[in-house]
């Protein structure tokens, strides 16, 4: 994908992700944490965690054709280069959202309060494997998108009114 309507795909791509790897790591941390968060999102976390993956590649393709149509400046390499390290963290969301949403599916068909011991130190592993790829990729988003903008708009703008 190169254009939509006109404009580079990337900059209209990169919206997706910068709302939905953040939000599907909120979604995979509650649902971690707390089995009802769980039971509520159901198969909708391992979805979002999955919309969320195929997103990045589509993003990071549609921004390395931008770039080939872009002066070459340091900035946007160091944003390109930082793009390319989310796809992992994006893999880990999906990963961890569907192994949550299975685990989640046993644990209610088991049922019991020996059942739900036993499944504590499993719980305890997921959320906090969980929490640390959410905030990995969560940071990771950050840093890609503060490279972005600064690329795009480091001499883009005046200072000051009606320059």
């Amino acid at each position: 994908m190169t254009l939509v309507n006109g404009l580079p795909a990337h900059v209209l791509l990169v919206h997706v992700v910068v709302v939905l790897v953040p939000l599907t790591a909120l979604a995979l941390v509650a649902a971690a944490i707390w089995p009802r968060a769980a039971r509520r999102l159901g198969v909708l976390l391992p979805a979002l965690g999955l919309v969320s993956l195929v997103s990045v590649p589509l993003t990071t393709s549609a921004g390395e054709w931008l770039e080939r149509h872009v002066d070459s400046d340091p900035l946007v390499r160091r944003h390109t280069e930082l793009g390319d390290g989310l796809l992992p963290w994006a893999l880990g969301l999906f990963v961890l959202a569907v192994v949550v949403w299975w685990a989640g599916r046993g644990s209610r068909r088991e049922g019991g309060g020996g059942a739900r011991r036993s499944a504590l130190p499993v719980r305890l592993v997921l959320g906090l494997l969980s929490v640390a790829v959410a905030v990995g990729a969560v940071v990771d988003v950050y840093r890609i998108g503060d490279s972005g903008a600064k690329a795009a708009w480091h001499d883009g703008f005046s200072k000051t009114e009606g320059s």
